[in-house]
């Protein structure tokens, strides 16, 4: 009776399986063909893979979105983001995490977490204002804004994981005569590698291919990132999905790259925290 029972489970556990790859692929597939089309191809059958690859719609849509010019700039916004929000955001975290016992450091701990609830599109218009007047509408800017805005959510998910570690690691490192500094440096900070990589990747994610902090602080055509320039492929009539899905693809490449670099430290995250738990 067990084993029919474990068998069932598997069936199911395979049928969801299957049907979540399809719900993911079937996007991705949808993309690369009407990348690879024509538009004649395209009017013909949306589903229908080309008989014909158009490879040239890779080259026209780099041409028209001025693609490593954007690349750079994307990139530029990016690395720094993630960089900074790495190291900032957990030795914030490691203090709070450590000092959850005094009033000082769990009022912060509230402080940060209740801006997660502030919508941005009321504080849309004030920001705008506040980076113009401080001359901070350009990459620096929009980098600082990425670091602020992703710190709540940063910090919720490091206190989590910094709770899990033992302190009795800290405390036999103070015995040997470390110090906070050279504590949080040697000790905590190589043990946050899997929590590192999924923050990295969520704020890599956000930074990349976002359009609404863009689009509101860069006014200079020469700093537009990639998601802004998508709006080249559009007009007031038409849209060229084929040169436009081909943007899509290159823009996402750097992306699926960086995930598949670091999904491994991801994946130890996950196992870790659960065993924890």
């Amino acid at each position: 009776m067990k084993f029919f029972k474990n068998k069932d489970t598997n069936w199911t556990t395979t049928i969801l399986l299957l049907i979540g790859s399809l719900i993911i692929l079937f996007p991705l597939y949808l993309t690369l063909t009407v990348a690879l089309k024509s538009p004649q191809q395209l009017a013909q059958s949306l589903l229908a893979f080309p008989k014909e690859l158009h490879w040239e719609n890779f080259s026209k849509a780099m041409k028209l979105t001025h693609y490593f010019r954007s690349f750079k700039n994307s990139s530029l916004i990016a690395v720094p983001t993630v960089f900074i929000t790495l190291l900032t955001n957990s030795m914030v975290a490691y203090a709070i995490a450590r000092n959850m016992d005094k009033k000082f450091f769990r009022f912060l701990y509230y402080y940060f977490i209740a801006a997660m609830f502030i919508p941005f599109p009321i504080i849309m218009l004030p920001i705008v204002k506040e980076m113009s007047f401080l001359g901070l509408d350009n990459r620096l800017g929009l980098t600082i804004l990425y670091i602020v805005y992703g710190l709540s959510l940063n910090i919720f998910i490091y206190i989590g994981y910094i709770r899990s570690l033992p302190i009795s690691l800290e405390e036999a490192a103070i015995i040997d005569g470390a110090n906070t500094w050279q504590i949080f440096w040697k000790v905590i900070f190589p043990l946050l590698k899997p929590i590192n990589a999924t923050i990295g990747i969520l704020t890599a994610l956000w930074a990349w291919n976002d359009f609404m902090l863009p689009l509101i602080i860069l006014n200079d055509r020469e700093l537009m990132t990639l998601p802004l320039v998508q709006y080249v492929f559009q007009s007031q009539f038409s849209t060229d999905y084929n040169l436009a899905f081909a943007s899509y693809i290159l823009a996402l490449a750097p992306m699926l790259l960086v995930y598949i670099f670091a999904q491994k430290w991801i994946i130890s995250g996950v196992m870790r925290g659960s065993v924890k738990g």
